[in-house]
């Protein structure tokens, strides 16, 4: 269940600004884009989860930078 989830997105990276996901403690992988995330959640089993999905919803813990976030810090 979607509620069940626990979605932390990292900061950016230093080196390209991608970010690594965990889904309750489980690194998934590393996301480059609202897309990638959206992949990400969709395989952790919210089907249907699109980038504007991913953007607006409660599930996902931000560090380091909203959705928005997704080139190297300066």
């Amino acid at each position: 269940m979607p509620g069940e989830l626990h979605v932390i997105v990292l900061p950016p990276s230093l080196t390209d600004g991608s970010r690594q996901v965990r889904v309750n403690g489980e690194l998934l992988g590393t996301a480059h884009s609202l897309r990638d995330l959206a992949a990400f959640l969709r395989y952790a089993g919210l089907e249907g989860y699109d980038e504007v999905d991913v953007a607006n919803s409660e599930l996902i813990e931000w560090h380091g930078g909203g959705p928005e976030a997704w080139s190297r810090p300066k």
